[in-house]
């Protein structure tokens, strides 16, 4: 059998954390079975879908690199497609047209706030007229329902729990339930991963299977995101969307490692690159515990994917508009491997790497000032042994310093600490020497003639 998954997010909002995850077990576990993932937008709520909301999804899907096989279904458009299923039911006496008014039931559940509905129309009776009907399923009385899930295991709940739940509306108009079951099965889905906030709704989603003699696929309901302190993930904690992520700096590789991470494992690997999460990954080792988003283990693995990502990459992300004829691009070409060993996002990345593109006169950071202020007189020695250096690299402008250092009685760093403020206008910097090579004599010689 073809294994064949989905994800199913609602336009109602951005593509948050948690949907990412979600559809990034989906998407692996379809690759590592030579399967199909496919992607359905449950746009029923017609009140707060929205196109924006669809383009966030699908772009935040993009941009994680989790592409699905085939066009995007759209679940309202199948609407007919559902009420007909619910017809159906009703045909085959597994489903019932039940004309309990809104007051009948608001009384009922006032008297009994605990108990499931059970229509007073589950087993027939003459319809009053002109009375409006909602059509629901025939809940059973008796037994229990098992599901043998992936992840949680075998979990059984007595059928009383169970109600007569509403398939279609007295307007016509389909239930999320009665669409969703009726679309994975049209869709031939094999294999359900979600939330175990779900796992109620596979109870009552099974009852749908077996009125139309359907298989039900596989459920594997994974266990919610927290927050490092255990608290439900709020947007304090990361319950952003994926578009937020990525105009913090992260790398889409960076985010889609650290989810893969949540809430599933192979031994102790920790940088697990796509396609060694495609070979290893399945649904044995997914924990039923909720796992803890922590921004610090996200930022130190973006910093692995930062230093681990081609130059020109790195470039166009943190200045897309750049002419890669510039000069500023020439420099940053040759100084990335310096810059991208500290940062940890892009921003951080992009401001370390405007010390190639600024403009002079520079502006400095008040550590920098503080640093120029009391250098200026070693700035003034150095200046004139700099201007005599015809061999223009790190290693002879390094030697030219530590000569006179050692010729003053000063440490290297004495010397070097002012260069980096006059050359960088920052306190920190990748090795000032190699800065200083890669902006070349005329820049570094006008940059040091600035402040001295």
């Amino acid at each position: 059998m073809t294994v064949v998954t989905r994800f199913a997010p609602s336009p109602t909002g951005f593509l948050h954390i948690g949907g990412a995850r979600t559809a990034l077990f989906n998407w692996l576990y379809a690759k590592h079975h030579n399967g199909t993932f496919l992607l359905r937008i449950e746009d029923t709520d017609r009140t707060r879908s929205t196109q924006a909301a669809i383009d966030a999804i699908l772009d935040g899907m993009k941009w994680l690199g989790l592409d699905c096989d085939g066009e995007p279904f759209m679940q309202f458009v199948r609407a007919t497609r559902h009420a007909e299923v619910a017809h159906e039911m009703v045909k085959l006496g597994k489903a019932f047209p039940c004309y309990t008014t809104q007051a009948e039931l608001e009384e009922f559940r006032t008297k009994n706030p605990n108990a499931k509905f059970r229509s007073p129309w589950h087993d027939g009776g003459t319809p009053p007229e002109n009375t409006p009907f909602v059509i629901r399923i025939k809940s059973p009385l008796d037994g229990e329902t098992t599901v043998n899930d992936k992840v949680q295991g075998t979990v059984t709940v007595k059928n009383s729990e169970l109600d007569d739940m509403i398939l279609l509306r007295s307007d016509g108009t389909p239930t999320y339930m009665l669409a969703v079951v009726v679309d994975d099965h049209d869709m031939g889905v094999t294999q359900i991963i979600r939330g175990d906030d779900h796992l109620t709704n596979t109870f009552r989603q099974l009852m749908i299977y077996d009125a139309m003699g359907w298989t039900a696929p596989s459920f594997a309901h994974i266990p919610l995101i927290h927050g490092a302190d255990g608290a439900k993930l709020s947007k304090r904690h990361g319950a952003l969307g994926v578009d937020a992520y990525r105009d913090m700096g992260y790398l889409p590789e960076a985010v889609r490692n650290y989810l893969l991470r949540l809430g599933w494992s192979h031994g102790d690997e920790e940088i697990i690159p796509a396609d060694k999460a495609i070979e290893w990954f399945d649904l044995d080792t997914v924990g039923k515990s909720p796992s803890r988003f922590d921004f610090a283990k996200l930022e130190n693995l973006n910093g692995h994917y930062i230093r681990e990502a081609d130059n020109a990459r790195l470039i166009g992300l943190i200045y897309p508009g750049i002419d890669k004829a510039s000069l500023s691009y020439s420099r940053l070409l040759s100084g990335m491997n310096g810059l991208k060993q500290r940062a940890k996002t892009l921003i951080e990345l992009k401001e370390a790497a405007s010390i190639y593109v600024i403009a002079r006169p520079l502006a400095f950071e008040p550590k920098a000032t503080e640093i120029l202020d009391k250098g200026k007189d070693i700035l003034k020695a150095v200046l004139p042994l700099v201007e005599a250096i015809s061999n223009w690299n790190h290693t002879e402008i390094e030697q030219t310093c530590r000569t006179h250092a050692e010729t003053t009685g000063q440490k290297l760093g004495a010397i070097a600490q002012p260069l980096r403020a006059a050359v960088t206008g920052k306190s920190v910097s990748p090795g000032v020497f190699e800065v200083m090579e890669i902006l070349g004599k005329e820049e570094t010689l006008g940059r040091l003639r600035d402040v001295c």
